[in-house]
C-alpha cells in the first residue's frame, strides 16, 4: 500500500433532496449552488482518490455495518418521485478489500462491526457522487452510522478510520442539517439557522472544544423540531436557545443528518400527502463543511 505524503481531507457534504440530480427540468436550477460545490469537489482535492469511503445518514445498523459488495447495486430509498427516478444507475464499482480494511479498524477500535454483502447504494451516496464523478470510475464503499447515535462512539469511529486519510481514501459524510420532513418551509428557517450557527461553531473549534459540545445525556429539555426522532439522550444541551430549536447533535456525528422518514422501497407513482416531491421540496443546506 502505497502511503501519501499529505493526507486527504474529509467532507461533511449535503446530498440535497431525494434524486435531484437526476430531475433538472422539475426543480429550475435549485440545486445549482450545491450542484457547483459538489463539481468543484474533485479540483479542491487535487488528485483522484484511490477510493471513497461514504459514511450516509440514511444507513443505519446496531453496529456499523460496511459495504462489501464488489458491485453495489441501487436502493430507492424515496417516494413520490417521477417514475425515471427509479431507474436510474450509479455504476461505481465497490472495493471489498477496502470494506475489510474499514472493518479491522473498527474492530481494533472496540467496536462491534460486520461486512454486508447485500446492501446498495442509497441516495444519500448516489446523488452526491453523479455529480462529484459522474463516470462512477472511483470505488465507493458505504459505511452505516450505528443505530444507537450516541456521539462520543462516532467521534471514536473517526479517529479510528483517520489512517485511511493517509492510505487515498476519501471519506465523506454526507446528509442535512436540518431534516424534518414534518416542518419544512417558513417554520423551518429560525430553528434551522439556529442549528446552523451552532453546528457551523463547533466544527470551527478545536478538537478538545469540539468533544465538549457532545455532551451524554443532554442536560436540556428542547424539543425535536429539527429532527422528530432524535433521542433525547443525544441532544446537545448547549444548541437549544428556545423552546422551538432543537438539535440532536447525533445525527451531525458523522454525517449530519436525520434517520431516513421515507420508505426504502416504493412505487415511481406514490404520492407525498398535500403533493410535492419529499425531501426535494427544500433545500436548507446548500454547501459544506471540510476539515483539512
Amino acid at each position: 500500500m502505497v502511503l501519501m505524503k499529505t493526507p486527504l481531507p474529509t467532507y461533511f457534504i449535503s446530498h440535497g433532496g431525494g434524486p435531484w440530480p437526476y430531475m433538472p427540468e422539475q426543480l429550475s436550477g435549485r440545486y445549482r449552488n450545491l450542484a457547483a460545490a459538489l463539481a468543484d469537489m474533485p479540483r479542491q482535492i487535487g488528485v483522484t482518490p484511490r477510493a471513497i469511503l461514504m459514511v450516509s445518514g440514511h444507513w443505519e445498523e446496531r453496529d456499523f455495518a460496511v459495504q462489501a459488495q464488489p458491485q453495489p447495486p441501487m436502493l430507492y430509498d424515496y417516494y413520490g418521485f417521477p417514475p425515471h427516478t427509479y431507474q436510474v444507475h450509479y455504476d461505481a464499482p465497490g472495493d471489498p478489500a477496502l470494506a475489510g480494511r474499514v472493518r479491522d479498524l473498527i474492530v481494533a477500535a472496540g467496536f462491534a462491526s460486520h461486512l454486508d454483502g447485500e446492501r446498495g447504494f442509497d441516495h444519500g451516496a448516489f446523488t452526491p457522487m453523479a455529480v462529484m464523478y459522474p463516470q462512477a470510475n472511483v470505488p465507493v464503499v458505504q459505511l452505516s452510522l450505528r443505530a444507537d447515535f450516541d456521539p462520543g462512539a462516532h467521534i471514536a469511529l473517526g479517529r479510528a478510520l483517520a489512517p485511511l486519510r493517509g492510505e487515498g481514501v476519501l471519506i465523506i459524510g454526507s446528509g442535512l442539517s436540518y431534516h424534518n420532513l414534518r416542518a419544512m418551509g417558513p417554520a423551518a428557517r429560525e430553528p434551522s439557522k439556529q442549528f446552523d450557527h451552532w453546528l457551523g461553531g463547533t466544527l470551527s473549534s478545536d478538537p478538545a472544544a469540539r468533544a465538549r459540545a457532545l455532551p451524554i445525556p443532554a442536560r436540556s429539555t428542547c424539543c425535536r423540531l429539527w429532527s422528530p426522532l432524535a433521542p433525547p439522550s443525544t441532544r446537545p444541551a448547549n444548541a437549544c436557545t428556545t423552546k422551538t430549536t432543537c438539535s440532536a447533535l447525533s445525527r451531525y456525528r458523522a454525517t449530519g443528518s436525520a434517520r431516513p422518514q421515507v420508505a426504502r422501497y416504493a412505487p415511481a407513482d406514490a404520492q407525498v400527502p398535500g403533493g410535492g416531491y419529499s425531501d426535494a421540496s427544500f433545500d436548507f443546506a446548500s454547501g459544506g463543511f471540510f476539515e483539512k
